[in-house]
């Protein structure tokens, strides 16, 4: 286990693929970078949406991912990339089930 940032972030091989994370957690600096750059989430809302965290822990996720933030939004891309086969390749059961009984989906 590698930990970064005054024991705040760690990097655990086999936990969350291996991608920075909140010590301790299964949040990830990626995921802090979202809720506060695209949700518009401030440091306090995100701690009370998730109060098990500090915000000592996500103001060191926030100052990670500036520290490390092309690889950070290249993970971003490749997880957004990877959702977007997965649901390219798996079809909507419920779209499905409106298909047949409809015939079409709006």
């Amino acid at each position: 286990m590698t930990i970064v940032i005054n024991n705040h972030i760690e990097i655990t091989q086999g936990i969350c693929g291996g991608k920075p994370r909140i010590a301790g957690h299964r949040i990830r600096v990626e995921d802090i970078a979202i809720w506060h750059e695209r949700m518009g989430l401030s440091a306090d809302e995100i701690v009370s949406q998730y109060p098990t965290i500090t915000l000592s822990d996500v103001y060191s996720a926030l100052a990670y991912y500036h520290d490390h933030f092309q690889e950070i939004r290249q993970q971003i891309a490749e997880d957004e990339a990877f959702a977007i086969e997965m649901k390219a390749k798996t079809p909507s059961l419920l779209q499905q089930k409106l298909k047949e009984r409809y015939g079409r989906i709006n």
